[in-house]
């Protein structure tokens, strides 16, 4: 018995070899962040931004003061991430979706976040910079706002290094109704806020 034991220790070491000693939680969340920060510069705004065609109303939220600055998490529907509808009783629109605490940001705010300007979206198009607050959350208190990504963890990886930023936003106007859907324009729903 002792004998077919060694056998197979030495025949998993022949084909399994040296895989060191186990890897703590912190380490393999420090490695995953230090990959995450060496992906393509281009799949986000700040590389992106420069060659995009701006509009008029984006250059000048580009340029103006921001409104707010708020700490971003990600979240997803499915595998314990968002399900159902939003707090405005809208259905969730991936990359589009922004929950908020009405304390700070008013809901039906329609926001310009500056760092997703040029974002590539997974169906190979670019972020137009345009969220719409619809939706709050318990954890979501003060500074802090939750980014939809769509469904399934999967879906996060688009706009990763946007986690855990703190990231420039602008109040771009009020919206009726739902967020739109990609397919739409961004300004066909909206009331644009009198200033």
């Amino acid at each position: 018995m002792r004998f077919a034991f060694a056998a197979f220790a030495a025949l998993c070491a022949l084909a399994y070899p040296a895989m060191g000693e186990p890897v703590s939680y912190q380490a393999a969340i420090a490695r995953d962040a230090a990959v995450s920060e060496t992906a393509d510069v281009t799949e986000g705004s700040d590389a992106a931004t420069a060659d995009a065609a701006l509009t008029t109303e984006q250059a000048e939220l580009m340029a103006g003061d921001p409104d707010w600055s708020a700490s971003a998490r990600l979240y997803h529907a499915g595998g314990g991430g968002a399900t159902g509808n939003d707090s405005l009783g809208c259905r969730p629109i991936a990359m589009r979706t922004v929950a908020v605490d009405p304390r700070v940001i008013p809901r039906r705010t329609r926001l310009f976040i500056r760092e997703t300007v040029g974002l590539r979206l997974a169906d190979g198009t670019r972020h137009d910079g345009y969220w719409y607050a619809s939706d709050t959350g318990g954890a979501i208190k003060g500074q802090k706002i939750d980014l939809y990504t769509g469904h399934g963890r999967g879906s996060m990886q688009q706009a990763m290094r946007l986690n855990m930023r703190t990231l420039t936003i602008a109040d771009a106007g009020r919206f009726d109704g739902c967020p739109p859907a990609w397919d739409a324009t961004p300004a066909a729903n909206m009331q644009m806020a009198s200033n």
